[in-house]
């Protein structure tokens, strides 16, 4: 279970860091009110979760139930917002959380 974790942790920190790199070059970036309408007229994206990641930077899943595309965003506090991540074949889980003090 600890190795799970421990991968996972790396897993994250990777996509962090090459989020950095994009901010950093600029690229596949844009003002919010444009990336969410692209996302919403050419893909049919709406937003399924949202979260605060370290230095105040928006975290956004955007997904299609019809299409099944889904694209996971980064918004700095300048109002940016950056593509992170995106894929096909989204399929919507809600699970109950396991009972405290069981095993995951």
């Amino acid at each position: 279970m600890r190795n799970g974790f421990f991968a996972l942790s790396l897993g994250i920190g990777a996509m962090l860091l090459a989020t950095n790199h994009a901010f950093a070059q600029g690229g596949n970036c844009a003002q919010r009110d444009q990336v969410l309408e692209r996302l919403q007229s050419h893909y049919g994206e709406t937003r399924r979760s949202v979260a605060l990641g370290g230095d105040n930077i928006v975290v956004e899943t955007f997904a299609s139930a019809e299409t099944g595309t889904w694209t996971i965003t980064a918004t700095l506090p300048n109002g940016m917002t950056c593509l992170v991540a995106s894929g096909q074949a989204y399929e919507p889980i809600t699970e109950p959380l396991p009972a405290k003090g069981t095993k995951a």
